[in-house]
């Protein structure tokens, strides 16, 4: 539906151009230290208009699955990313996991996450309520790691561990896509505000 090649982006790209100038570095701040924070992961935002026929959860799915974000170490692949997408033309938003996050968030976490931004991106206030969502989105992986020190059971991955792919994100960071890459397959969840 969306094209089946590699999209190059970068990790905050305001297609819709909600953010000034101001509000872009407030929020690489905060995706920097997201970064610091979980040195293995990390987050992406994409602001854009999807149309008439664009679903969002269709989107982020597909996005984080193509996305080769060119800000981003090639030690972090999309498996451990967290993409934010907002379509303010349809006042929507939703997140998408890489499966790595797979055994840390519920899809109740996920609408916590964004509950948390919908009074702001209500009022136009897109750069408050994102700076919520990353905000929180820290908070549930901190609290999740201390649940996973006392009762790593609970935790333990539900599936097979995906397969390694720095060379991979490598090759398609430098430009050279291998033609039978395989999609990803993250937790999606998305809300209307």
């Amino acid at each position: 539906m969306f094209g089946d090649g590699e999209v190059k982006l970068r990790s905050l790209t305001d297609a819709a151009g909600l953010f000034r100038r101001k509000e872009r570095d407030r929020i690489e701040d905060a995706m920097e230290a997201f970064g610091t924070s979980f040195p293995q992961m990390f987050i992406a935002v994409y602001t854009g208009s999807l149309g008439e026929t664009g679903n969002l959860r269709q989107f982020g799915f597909w996005l984080l699955n193509r996305g080769v974000f060119e800000d981003v170490d090639v030690t972090k692949p999309n498996e451990g990313g967290v993409l934010i997408v907002i379509d303010p033309d349809s006042k929507a938003a939703g997140i998408s996991f890489g499966y790595l996050l797979d055994p840390f968030f519920e899809e109740r976490d996920t609408f916590e996450c964004l509950s948390r931004a919908h009074s702001h991106w209500l009022e136009g206030r897109y750069c408050d309520g994102l700076l919520k969502v990353l905000n929180h989105v820290r908070t549930l992986l901190r609290k999740r790691s201390r649940q996973v020190r006392r009762d790593p059971e609970r935790y333990e991955r539900k599936v097979a561990t995906p397969v390694a792919v720095e060379d991979l994100v490598k090759k398609i960071r430098g430009g050279n896509i291998h033609p039978m890459y395989e999609p990803l397959r993250p937790e999606s969840e998305g809300v209307e505000f």
